[in-house]
């Protein structure tokens, strides 16, 4: 539990740090960060894909893609060969962006760190990888077995049900 417990607070702790310092800034949120980041390392990418790196669902990517479109940082296309697809790209203005906040971001990812000597940062980033590819490996199955037979809830969207 404390183990939990504490990634949770760090998770919590660098991402509000990060927040307020390097993206306020740039007005943006850490999601928001992390869909501009994926499409900038992939250069361009497919929705679905840039909704599973990023670490989120379809709809919040729909709501992020539409700020950030709006602010002119990122725009969609389709597919060429299959126009059921929708690509994700970095307009040059969201290319220069993350250009200049990247190592801003960088840099408070080391301050971040700073604490840990390199042998507990690499521990640390190892550990950390061994519970997320459990997860991946074996959550599926572990969340059936709890749930059983028995139907997952619906799904809250979070908007009010229609009259």
């Amino acid at each position: 539990m404390m183990a939990v417990s504490n990634i949770y607070r760090a998770a919590t702790a660098i991402r509000q740090h990060v927040e307020g310092s390097v993206l306020r800034r740039a007005d943006l949120t850490w999601t928001a960060f992390v869909v501009l980041w994926v499409v900038w390392i992939w250069e361009e990418m497919e929705t679905r894909h840039v909704a599973e790196e990023a670490g989120i669902s379809k709809g919040t990517l729909t709501g992020v893609v539409r700020t950030l479109e709006g602010r002119g940082l990122l725009e969609r296309h389709q597919h060429a060969t299959d126009g059921r697809l929708v690509l994700l790209r970095l307009t040059p203005e969201g290319g220069t962006l993350m250009c200049d906040l990247f190592p801003a971001f960088n840099a408070e990812e080391t301050f971040v760190a700073a604490p840990l000597s390199p042998d507990e940062s690499n521990t640390l980033a190892h550990s950390l990888r061994a519970i997320v590819e459990h997860l991946e490996a074996d959550g599926d199955h572990r969340r059936q077995s709890l749930l059983g037979d028995s139907p997952p809830p619906p799904r809250r969207s979070g908007r009010r049900p229609r009259l």
